[in-house]
């Protein structure tokens, strides 16, 4: 074990559109554990559109400061216990920050319990793999026939929302930033159509797409493209809120969609925001028929995996832009047998 305990710090925060430039790395001092805590290694850090939100101010968690450790969750082993729960090799997730090791208190630390590769744990049956289905399942509750839209539908959540969707007997049309992506959506996932929101007329494409109206749409980017959904919505229809990336990079985010809530009302249209924590009771379950799907060859993984701490902020930027397919994380280290 390392006497140094390697740091990404964000040194000042973004006006603009985020940058490399912005955050330093450091060489910190090995933090020691107190009563009920623990000390761990990381081993995999969660990129997400959110770390750029945790940057506009306070949202469901503390937001990022100037001079901070970068915030993020991470996946890490334990390397010294002061905690009844968690023994030293013990896998655990939890907001380890961009470090190589890290402090946790033992309430805000989870046991992982391994159903194949690691990376699965923080991809496929991880947060990005129950939002994808609580959202859909639990908030946009489809129904068999339906139509379901679903935006940055190549990212993390979204080619997942897509895919349950299927599994589910929906319709399944996805938007995406490239007509490689749309490409591998539709012929390797499965979905029914795909629009290229860069080079497309989103409003017109989603008329041929969806020629009898929108039931489900699952939101992840806000903004224009939530508008030119959200006119399109059928009686009854549910909008899950999960993200609203086309607002975070940017200095001056764009005001709501015209229309509300007028739309809403006229169309009885629910709208529900969620946070995947919300629906924790039910994990086990979600957990299991996720790996059933995974099992079956119902639900692909797409895992996009870049070595080393020091890659995290050009990664993450790169998310905004994005650049991945499926889930983004940074692999800091290999677990110890």
């Amino acid at each position: 074990m390392s006497d140094v305990n390697r740091q990404i710090v964000i040194k000042e925060l973004p006006s603009e559109k985020l940058d490399p430039s912005l955050f330093e790395m450091r060489d910190g001092d090995l933090p020691e554990p107190g009563e009920g805590e623990i000390l761990v290694r990381t081993l995999f850090l969660s990129l997400d559109a959110a770390n750029r939100a945790w940057m506009q101010g306070k949202t469901y968690k503390s937001p990022v400061l100037a001079g901070e450790v970068m915030h993020g969750y991470s996946i890490s082993q334990v390397v010294t216990s002061n905690s009844e729960k968690f023994a030293v090799g013990d896998v655990v997730e939890g907001q380890g920050n961009w470090q190589e090791y890290a402090i946790l208190p033992e309430r805000q630390a989870g046991k992982v319990v391994a159903r194949g590769p690691l990376s699965h744990q923080m991809s496929i049956l991880g947060v990005t793999g129950l939002t994808a289905y609580f959202g859909l399942l639990n908030v946009g509750e489809p129904k068999e026939g339906e139509t379901i839209v679903v935006s940055a539908a190549a990212g993390a959540v979204g080619n997942v929302v897509g895919q349950i969707g299927k599994i589910k007997g929906c319709r399944v049309v996805g938007i995406a930033g490239s007509d490689e992506k749309c490409k591998w959506l539709t012929d390797e996932l499965g979905f029914d159509a795909a629009i290229n929101y860069k080079s497309e007329n989103v409003f017109q494409a989603l008329k041929e797409a969806c020629p009898d109206g929108i039931d489900v749409y699952f939101d992840n980017v806000g903004g224009e493209i939530l508008g030119n959904v959200l006119r399109q919505m059928n009686l009854h229809g549910r909008i899950a809120c999960c993200g609203a990336v086309s607002q975070y990079d940017t200095g001056q985010p764009d005001p709501s969609p015209a229309g509300l809530p007028g739309i809403l009302v006229v169309n009885r249209i629910k709208m529900q925001g969620f946070i995947v924590m919300d629906f924790y009771a039910e994990k086990r379950k979600a957990c299991d028929e996720i790996a059933q799907w995974v099992e079956e060859g119902k639900l692909k993984i797409k895992e996009d995996i870049i070595d080393g701490l020091e890659n995290a902020p050009a990664a993450l930027v790169g998310l905004l832009h994005g650049e991945n397919y499926g889930k983004r994380m940074i692999k800091v280290s290999d677990p110890t047998s």
